[in-house]
Protein backbone atom coordinates (compact mmCIF):
# COMPACT_ATOMS: atom_id res chain seq x y z
CA UNK A 1 0.00 0.00 0.00
CA UNK A 2 1.04 3.73 -0.50
CA UNK A 3 2.50 5.58 2.33
CA UNK A 4 -0.50 8.42 2.91
CA UNK A 5 1.41 11.62 4.26
CA UNK A 6 -0.92 14.40 5.98
CA UNK A 7 -1.59 17.46 4.02
CA UNK A 8 1.19 20.31 5.26
CA UNK A 9 -0.32 23.66 4.80
CA UNK A 10 1.26 25.81 3.33
CA UNK A 11 3.57 28.66 5.25
CA UNK A 12 1.75 31.70 5.29
CA UNK A 13 2.74 34.96 3.11
CA UNK A 14 4.77 37.27 4.82
CA UNK A 15 4.07 40.88 5.25
CA UNK A 16 6.31 43.64 5.89
CA UNK A 17 4.97 46.64 7.56
CA UNK A 18 6.04 50.08 7.76
CA UNK A 19 6.13 51.14 11.66
CA UNK A 20 7.24 55.01 11.25
CA UNK A 21 4.05 55.78 12.67
CA UNK A 22 4.70 54.13 16.01
CA UNK A 23 8.45 55.68 16.22
CA UNK A 24 8.00 58.67 18.82
CA UNK A 25 4.69 60.10 20.56
CA UNK A 26 1.49 58.32 19.24
CA UNK A 27 -0.73 59.77 17.22
CA UNK A 28 -3.81 59.02 15.47
CA UNK A 29 -2.23 56.77 12.54
CA UNK A 30 -0.34 55.12 15.49
CA UNK A 31 -3.07 53.89 16.90
CA UNK A 32 -4.32 53.14 13.54
CA UNK A 33 -1.37 50.82 12.74
CA UNK A 34 -1.16 49.35 16.21
CA UNK A 35 -4.64 48.18 16.71
CA UNK A 36 -5.03 46.74 13.26
CA UNK A 37 -1.86 45.34 13.10
CA UNK A 38 -2.67 43.52 16.18
CA UNK A 39 -5.60 42.01 15.32
CA UNK A 40 -4.73 41.15 11.83
CA UNK A 41 -1.74 39.14 13.50
CA UNK A 42 -4.15 37.42 16.31
CA UNK A 43 -5.93 36.15 12.82
CA UNK A 44 -3.20 33.85 11.61
CA UNK A 45 -4.22 34.10 7.61
CA UNK A 46 -0.28 35.84 7.07
CA UNK A 47 2.84 36.43 8.56
CA UNK A 48 3.41 39.83 9.72
CA UNK A 49 7.45 41.61 9.89
CA UNK A 50 7.17 45.24 11.04
CA UNK A 51 10.29 47.65 9.86
CA UNK A 52 11.15 50.93 11.00
CA UNK A 53 14.14 53.32 11.28
CA UNK A 54 14.14 53.64 15.39
CA UNK A 55 12.49 52.03 17.86
CA UNK A 56 8.67 51.57 18.29
CA UNK A 57 7.17 52.12 21.69
CA UNK A 58 4.96 49.44 21.16
CA UNK A 59 7.39 46.61 19.74
CA UNK A 60 6.39 44.48 22.99
CA UNK A 61 2.81 44.26 22.54
CA UNK A 62 3.50 43.58 18.63
CA UNK A 63 5.56 40.90 19.47
CA UNK A 64 3.76 39.42 22.08
CA UNK A 65 0.73 39.52 19.07
CA UNK A 66 2.62 38.20 17.14
CA UNK A 67 4.17 40.65 14.72
CA UNK A 68 8.20 40.19 14.45
CA UNK A 69 9.86 43.65 14.62
CA UNK A 70 13.34 44.76 12.80
CA UNK A 71 15.33 48.27 13.09
CA UNK A 72 17.44 49.16 10.20
CA UNK A 73 18.55 52.61 11.88
CA UNK A 74 18.65 55.76 9.57
CA UNK A 75 18.95 59.41 10.86
CA UNK A 76 15.19 60.09 9.05
CA UNK A 77 12.17 58.15 8.35
CA UNK A 78 12.23 59.07 4.25
CA UNK A 79 15.57 57.76 3.76
CA UNK A 80 15.21 55.12 5.34
CA UNK A 81 11.48 54.62 3.29
CA UNK A 82 13.88 55.56 -0.08
CA UNK A 83 17.03 54.04 0.21
CA UNK A 84 16.84 51.10 3.32
CA UNK A 85 14.15 49.52 2.70
CA UNK A 86 14.34 48.80 -0.58
CA UNK A 87 17.46 47.06 0.05
CA UNK A 88 16.04 44.87 3.17
CA UNK A 89 12.93 43.83 1.15
CA UNK A 90 15.49 42.17 -1.59
CA UNK A 91 16.42 39.73 1.04
CA UNK A 92 13.32 37.54 -0.33
CA UNK A 93 11.93 36.96 2.62
CA UNK A 94 9.02 38.86 2.60
CA UNK A 95 6.03 38.57 -0.33
CA UNK A 96 3.73 41.88 -0.13
CA UNK A 97 4.95 45.08 1.52
CA UNK A 98 2.48 47.45 3.61
CA UNK A 99 2.45 51.03 3.78
CA UNK A 100 -0.08 52.59 6.31
CA UNK A 101 1.52 55.47 6.46
CA UNK A 102 0.75 57.95 2.32
CA UNK A 103 3.79 56.86 0.52
CA UNK A 104 5.42 53.60 -1.13
CA UNK A 105 9.33 53.34 -1.72
CA UNK A 106 10.23 54.58 -5.06
CA UNK A 107 12.09 51.46 -6.45
CA UNK A 108 9.65 48.74 -4.45
CA UNK A 109 10.99 44.85 -5.46
CA UNK A 110 7.76 43.58 -4.12
CA UNK A 111 3.92 44.09 -4.81
CA UNK A 112 3.35 47.22 -2.67
CA UNK A 113 -0.24 48.38 -0.88
CA UNK A 114 -0.30 51.66 0.93
CA UNK A 115 -2.84 53.52 2.72
CA UNK A 116 -3.84 56.84 2.58
CA UNK A 117 -5.22 58.57 5.52
CA UNK A 118 -5.85 62.43 3.87
CA UNK A 119 -4.70 64.15 1.39
CA UNK A 120 -3.84 67.37 3.93
CA UNK A 121 -0.33 67.57 2.62
CA UNK A 122 -1.33 67.97 -0.90
CA UNK A 123 -4.73 69.80 -0.53
CA UNK A 124 -3.49 71.78 2.49
CA UNK A 125 0.17 71.90 2.54
CA UNK A 126 0.38 75.46 5.10
CA UNK A 127 -1.34 72.96 8.03
CA UNK A 128 1.71 70.72 7.95
CA UNK A 129 6.12 71.32 8.75
CA UNK A 130 8.30 71.45 5.87
CA UNK A 131 9.58 68.70 7.24
CA UNK A 132 5.91 66.23 6.52
CA UNK A 133 5.85 68.07 2.99
CA UNK A 134 8.83 66.91 1.81
CA UNK A 135 8.71 63.41 3.13
CA UNK A 136 5.24 62.70 1.97
CA UNK A 137 4.36 65.17 -1.61
CA UNK A 138 7.28 64.13 -3.68
CA UNK A 139 6.43 60.59 -3.68
CA UNK A 140 2.88 60.65 -4.20
CA UNK A 141 2.73 60.42 -7.85
CA UNK A 142 5.16 57.32 -7.74
CA UNK A 143 3.21 55.62 -4.89
CA UNK A 144 -0.16 55.96 -6.87
CA UNK A 145 1.28 54.45 -9.90
CA UNK A 146 3.20 50.96 -8.16
CA UNK A 147 0.80 50.37 -5.77
CA UNK A 148 -1.29 47.49 -6.49
CA UNK A 149 -4.13 48.16 -3.91
CA UNK A 150 -4.40 52.27 -2.16
CA UNK A 151 -6.87 51.69 1.39
CA UNK A 152 -8.41 54.74 2.50
CA UNK A 153 -9.87 55.47 5.42
CA UNK A 154 -13.07 57.16 4.40
CA UNK A 155 -15.38 57.44 1.00
CA UNK A 156 -14.32 61.02 1.33
CA UNK A 157 -10.65 60.82 0.90
CA UNK A 158 -10.79 58.02 -1.49
CA UNK A 159 -13.04 60.62 -3.67
CA UNK A 160 -10.32 63.47 -3.07
CA UNK A 161 -7.47 60.60 -4.17
CA UNK A 162 -9.63 60.13 -7.15
CA UNK A 163 -9.85 63.46 -8.04
CA UNK A 164 -6.14 63.92 -8.43
CA UNK A 165 -5.08 60.49 -9.30
CA UNK A 166 -8.08 59.16 -11.86
CA UNK A 167 -6.13 56.37 -13.27
CA UNK A 168 -5.49 54.83 -9.17
CA UNK A 169 -9.48 54.62 -9.17
CA UNK A 170 -9.73 50.83 -10.14
CA UNK A 171 -7.28 49.98 -7.51
CA UNK A 172 -8.36 52.32 -4.29
CA UNK A 173 -10.31 50.11 -1.42
CA UNK A 174 -12.50 52.23 1.37
CA UNK A 175 -11.39 50.13 4.74
CA UNK A 176 -12.59 51.86 7.89
CA UNK A 177 -10.83 52.13 10.98
CA UNK A 178 -11.81 50.47 13.96
CA UNK A 179 -12.92 51.76 17.85
CA UNK A 180 -10.75 50.01 20.33
CA UNK A 181 -13.25 48.03 22.65
CA UNK A 182 -12.82 49.89 25.80
CA UNK A 183 -14.58 52.52 24.14
CA UNK A 184 -18.09 52.48 25.77
CA UNK A 185 -20.36 54.56 28.15
CA UNK A 186 -18.93 54.96 31.48
CA UNK A 187 -20.43 53.23 34.53
CA UNK A 188 -22.46 56.84 36.65
CA UNK A 189 -20.15 56.62 39.54
CA UNK A 190 -16.55 57.01 37.40
CA UNK A 191 -18.37 59.78 35.40
CA UNK A 192 -18.79 61.37 38.72
CA UNK A 193 -15.48 60.53 39.65
CA UNK A 194 -13.82 62.24 36.79
CA UNK A 195 -16.09 64.97 36.65
CA UNK A 196 -15.22 65.80 40.50
CA UNK A 197 -11.60 65.03 40.02
CA UNK A 198 -11.64 67.82 37.04
CA UNK A 199 -13.75 69.71 39.42
CA UNK A 200 -16.52 69.98 36.77
CA UNK A 201 -19.66 68.42 38.67
CA UNK A 202 -21.99 69.04 35.99
CA UNK A 203 -19.90 68.15 33.21
CA UNK A 204 -17.77 69.68 30.69
CA UNK A 205 -17.65 70.13 26.92
CA UNK A 206 -14.21 68.15 25.31
CA UNK A 207 -12.11 68.21 22.22
CA UNK A 208 -9.36 65.63 22.36
CA UNK A 209 -6.48 66.00 19.67
CA UNK A 210 -3.53 68.22 18.57
CA UNK A 211 -2.96 71.96 18.91
CA UNK A 212 -2.54 72.45 15.49
CA UNK A 213 -3.74 74.56 12.87
CA UNK A 214 -6.39 71.94 10.94
CA UNK A 215 -8.04 71.11 13.70
CA UNK A 216 -9.34 74.83 14.50
CA UNK A 217 -9.95 74.36 17.78
CA UNK A 218 -9.56 78.44 18.34
CA UNK A 219 -12.70 78.34 16.17
CA UNK A 220 -14.39 75.95 19.55
CA UNK A 221 -12.88 78.47 21.58
CA UNK A 222 -14.56 81.48 20.52
CA UNK A 223 -18.16 79.44 20.44
CA UNK A 224 -17.50 78.75 23.72
CA UNK A 225 -16.32 81.94 25.28
CA UNK A 226 -19.70 83.29 23.60
CA UNK A 227 -21.69 81.01 25.43
CA UNK A 228 -20.60 81.66 28.59
CA UNK A 229 -20.86 85.78 28.32
CA UNK A 230 -24.29 84.81 27.24
CA UNK A 231 -24.41 82.29 29.96
CA UNK A 232 -22.38 81.69 32.80
CA UNK A 233 -23.66 78.67 33.60
CA UNK A 234 -22.81 77.25 30.23
CA UNK A 235 -20.06 73.89 31.56
CA UNK A 236 -16.19 74.20 31.37
CA UNK A 237 -14.18 73.26 27.97
CA UNK A 238 -11.92 70.70 28.56
CA UNK A 239 -9.17 70.17 25.73
CA UNK A 240 -6.74 66.92 25.70
CA UNK A 241 -3.66 66.38 23.74
CA UNK A 242 -0.25 67.50 22.60
CA UNK A 243 1.07 70.94 21.34
CA UNK A 244 1.54 70.20 17.79
CA UNK A 245 2.79 73.01 15.10
CA UNK A 246 1.97 76.59 14.49
CA UNK A 247 -0.96 77.62 17.31
CA UNK A 248 1.52 79.30 19.74
CA UNK A 249 -1.19 82.06 19.75
CA UNK A 250 -3.67 79.81 20.12
CA UNK A 251 -1.53 78.13 23.32
CA UNK A 252 -1.12 81.46 24.57
CA UNK A 253 -4.86 82.66 24.87
CA UNK A 254 -5.29 79.23 25.94
CA UNK A 255 -3.42 79.63 28.89
CA UNK A 256 -4.92 83.24 29.73
CA UNK A 257 -8.34 81.33 29.90
CA UNK A 258 -7.33 78.10 32.09
CA UNK A 259 -9.16 79.08 35.64
CA UNK A 260 -11.84 80.53 33.94
CA UNK A 261 -13.61 77.56 32.94
CA UNK A 262 -11.00 76.16 30.25
CA UNK A 263 -9.03 73.48 31.47
CA UNK A 264 -5.73 72.46 29.20
CA UNK A 265 -4.56 69.06 30.34
CA UNK A 266 -2.43 68.45 27.41
CA UNK A 267 -1.33 64.93 26.33
CA UNK A 268 -2.90 62.09 28.41
CA UNK A 269 -2.74 58.29 28.67
CA UNK A 270 -5.39 56.22 26.08
CA UNK A 271 -6.88 54.72 29.97
CA UNK A 272 -7.39 58.55 30.85
CA UNK A 273 -8.22 59.70 27.77
CA UNK A 274 -11.53 57.14 28.13
CA UNK A 275 -12.68 58.32 31.35
CA UNK A 276 -12.53 61.84 30.35
CA UNK A 277 -14.40 61.21 27.14
CA UNK A 278 -17.19 58.76 28.94
CA UNK A 279 -17.53 61.79 31.40
CA UNK A 280 -18.25 64.76 29.00
CA UNK A 281 -21.47 65.99 28.38
CA UNK A 282 -20.21 67.21 24.66
CA UNK A 283 -17.60 66.18 22.56
CA UNK A 284 -16.65 69.00 19.72
CA UNK A 285 -14.34 68.72 16.97
CA UNK A 286 -13.91 71.29 14.87
CA UNK A 287 -11.52 70.03 12.56
CA UNK A 288 -11.13 71.16 8.69
CA UNK A 289 -10.16 68.06 7.35
CA UNK A 290 -9.99 64.64 8.47
CA UNK A 291 -9.37 61.06 6.70
CA UNK A 292 -11.60 59.71 9.17
CA UNK A 293 -11.75 61.57 12.33
CA UNK A 294 -11.35 58.85 15.53
CA UNK A 295 -11.86 60.74 18.46
CA UNK A 296 -15.39 61.64 17.24
CA UNK A 297 -16.31 57.89 16.70
CA UNK A 298 -14.93 56.93 19.82
CA UNK A 299 -16.71 59.76 21.43
CA UNK A 300 -19.92 58.26 20.05
CA UNK A 301 -19.21 55.10 21.22
CA UNK A 302 -18.97 55.90 24.82
CA UNK A 303 -22.54 57.52 24.42
CA UNK A 304 -21.24 61.26 23.96
CA UNK A 305 -23.32 63.53 21.81
CA UNK A 306 -20.94 64.41 19.33
CA UNK A 307 -20.51 67.87 17.06
CA UNK A 308 -18.35 68.41 14.13
CA UNK A 309 -17.30 70.62 11.22
CA UNK A 310 -19.24 69.81 8.34
CA UNK A 311 -16.43 69.02 5.94
CA UNK A 312 -14.27 65.95 4.54
CA UNK A 313 -14.87 62.84 6.13
CA UNK A 314 -16.78 64.10 9.34
CA UNK A 315 -20.44 63.94 8.14
CA UNK A 316 -19.72 60.64 6.45
CA UNK A 317 -18.05 59.22 9.94
CA UNK A 318 -21.12 60.46 12.54
CA UNK A 319 -23.51 60.28 9.68
CA UNK A 320 -27.32 60.57 11.64
CA UNK A 321 -25.58 60.12 15.09
CA UNK A 322 -23.78 63.31 15.20
CA UNK A 323 -24.78 67.06 14.82
CA UNK A 324 -22.64 69.35 11.92
CA UNK A 325 -21.91 72.87 11.57
CA UNK A 326 -20.03 75.31 8.74
CA UNK A 327 -16.54 74.91 10.04
CA UNK A 328 -15.79 78.39 9.43
CA UNK A 329 -18.68 79.04 11.19
CA UNK A 330 -18.38 80.05 15.13
CA UNK A 331 -21.95 80.71 15.14
CA UNK A 332 -23.29 78.03 14.02
CA UNK A 333 -21.16 76.29 16.19
CA UNK A 334 -22.18 78.63 19.16
CA UNK A 335 -26.15 77.77 18.20
CA UNK A 336 -25.40 73.94 18.12
CA UNK A 337 -24.03 73.66 21.89
CA UNK A 338 -26.75 76.21 23.02
CA UNK A 339 -29.54 74.15 21.67
CA UNK A 340 -28.11 70.23 22.73
CA UNK A 341 -27.16 72.25 26.22
CA UNK A 342 -30.51 73.18 26.72
CA UNK A 343 -32.38 70.59 25.24
CA UNK A 344 -31.32 67.04 27.64
CA UNK A 345 -33.63 64.74 25.51
CA UNK A 346 -32.41 65.57 21.89
CA UNK A 347 -29.03 65.45 23.33
CA UNK A 348 -29.58 61.87 24.84
CA UNK A 349 -31.07 60.83 21.70
CA UNK A 350 -27.88 61.70 19.89
CA UNK A 351 -25.98 60.06 22.25
CA UNK A 352 -27.82 56.86 21.41
CA UNK A 353 -27.80 56.88 17.79
CA UNK A 354 -24.06 57.83 17.94
CA UNK A 355 -23.58 54.37 20.09
CA UNK A 356 -25.31 52.41 17.13
CA UNK A 357 -23.43 54.20 14.36
CA UNK A 358 -20.18 53.52 16.14
CA UNK A 359 -20.36 49.74 16.18
CA UNK A 360 -20.46 49.97 12.45
CA UNK A 361 -16.36 50.23 13.12
CA UNK A 362 -14.84 47.38 14.13
CA UNK A 363 -10.77 46.13 14.00
CA UNK A 364 -12.28 42.83 13.45
CA UNK A 365 -14.10 43.84 10.34
CA UNK A 366 -11.55 46.14 9.05
CA UNK A 367 -9.21 43.27 9.27
CA UNK A 368 -10.95 40.73 7.41
CA UNK A 369 -11.53 43.56 4.71
CA UNK A 370 -7.39 43.88 4.48
CA UNK A 371 -7.20 40.45 4.19
CA UNK A 372 -8.99 40.18 1.11
CA UNK A 373 -6.92 43.25 -0.18
CA UNK A 374 -3.87 41.30 0.69
CA UNK A 375 -5.07 38.14 -0.78
CA UNK A 376 -5.75 39.45 -4.08
CA UNK A 377 -2.25 41.09 -3.98
CA UNK A 378 0.41 38.55 -6.11
CA UNK A 379 2.81 37.74 -4.28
Amino acid sequence: MPRLHASVPPHPRRIAVDLRALVGVQTGGGIYVESLLRELAGRGQFSYLGLSHAPVAAAEHLEEAGVTTEVQSAPLGVLWQQLVLPWRLRRGDVDIFWSPLFTLPSVLPVPGVVTVFDLTPILFPETHRLKVRLSQQPFLSRTMEIARRIVTISRATADDLVRLFPDAAPRIDVVYPGIDPEFVPGEPADIEATRRELGCPEGYLLYSGTLEPRKRVGLLVDAWSELRTSDPRTPPLVLTGPYGWGSRRLLARLRTLEGRGLHLLGRVPRWRLLRIMQAARIFVYPSIYEGFGLPPAEAMACGIPTVVSRSSSLPEVVGPAGCTFRPDDADELRRRLAGLLAEPAAARELAERGIERAGRFRWTRAAREMEEIFHGVGG
